[in-house]
């Protein structure tokens, strides 16, 4: 498909981004080209967007970025079997090798030579973006398309929060950003006993509230885990899922977990970060995991079987809707935290 598009472009080593008009993606003969419906903007976007250290050692400029999306299938690749024109869909954002260790042994999300789009390839905000047809997901044509969007973010939490068994657990979720907003959601569903949502911003845990919350805490107003211990008669917590990357909730996160219990790590800290590890972690037998993307595709099945249930609410996650042509708006709130997830519209 010939012709020019408008899109968000990261053009150059520094804040900020700016709308250009660029050439729509050609397809090969394995991938589809889909019109963007719904892109959403994500913590790693914001990253990319300040150009913070992390974005500075990753990110190659001038590139469209974005990685979160819906649409609509526009044109398929002479090979493509699995999708066809006309179909609704959204996408596994981690493109994978297929043939190192960890793909062969089947954990695709962890390849060692995944690469990301809008990371490590053109990204999605944009009018139209270019997939791997394997990495297609479909939707129902019933699903809003703001609310495919989200999917993927939503697999963070999924994946985050159901890497062990939550039903009849006590939670605690540190950091309320969208997809802590969503772990708040995922452990409420699951059916956790109790959901502490931890965060220095009121806006966002009124929002942790709305969407399940049974104990918001703010760090600033009250020693989290002291509250925490409170609250479990002593005990602490028997999950923490790490969203903040904030190296003093890092640790108090470690602090508030019971002895045997989980803490699965999705935040991405910019510097090394110190735990106590001897007393924290070893004489507590606590397991730690590093959360990146989802099981593919595992994470996606669980995702819509969860909005399909009705017990996932992407109305209440989905705070801002704004025209794409509104991207600096929209990177404003997220920076600020005065919003949940917000939803460009090409």
């Amino acid at each position: 498909m010939e012709g020019k598009m408008k899109a968000i472009v990261k053009h150059h080593a520094g804040f900020g981004a700016r709308l250009e008009t660029v050439d729509i993606p050609q397809i090969k003969d394995d991938e589809v080209l889909i019109k963007v419906k719904a892109t959403s903007i994500c913590g790693t976007d914001v990253h990319i967007y300040t150009w913070d250290e992390w974005s500075q050692s990753r990110v190659k400029t001038p590139y469209v970025f974005g990685h979160e999306f819906s649409g609509v299938v526009e044109k398929v690749g002479s090979s493509v079997k699995n999708v066809k024109v006309g179909d609704h869909v959204s996408a596994e954002t981690h493109i994978v090798c297929h043939s190192c260790p960890q793909c062969l042994k089947g954990q695709f999300h962890i390849c060692k030579n995944t690469k990301i789009i809008g990371v490590d390839t053109h990204g999605c905000f944009a009018e139209y973006v270019a997939m791997p047809a394997e990495n297609i997901w479909k939707n129902d044509h019933d699903m809003p398309f703001e609310h495919g969007s989200i999917q993927e973010p939503m697999g963070n939490a999924v994946h985050t929060v159901l890497a062990g068994d939550v039903a009849g657990k006590t939670v605690a979720v540190i950091g309320c950003g969208p997809i802590g907003i969503m772990a708040v959601n995922v452990a409420k569903a699951a059916g956790a006993s109790q959901v502490i949502a931890l965060d220095l911003n009121e806006y966002r845990l009124d929002l942790a509230k709305k969407i399940g919350a049974t104990t918001v805490i703010n760090p600033k107003d009250e020693d989290p885990v002291a509250k925490v211990m409170e609250l479990t008669d002593g005990n602490g917590v028997d999950v923490v899922c790490e969203m903040s990357g904030n190296p003093t909730a890092i640790d108090q996160g470690f602090k508030m977990i019971t002895n045997g219990g989980r803490v699965s790590i999705l935040s991405l800290p910019v510097k090394p970060v110190e735990i106590d590890l001897t007393n924290d972690v070893v004489f507590k037998g606590v397991t730690v995991q590093g959360i990146t993307g989802r099981k593919m595709y595992e994470t996606w099945q669980q995702v819509s079987g969860l909005l399909q249930s009705g017990s996932m609410h992407p109305e209440t996650i989905i705070t801002h809707t704004l025209p794409m042509e509104q991207f600096e708006e929209g990177f404003d709130l997220m920076i600020k935290g005065n919003c949940g997830k917000v939803v460009l519209i090409p």
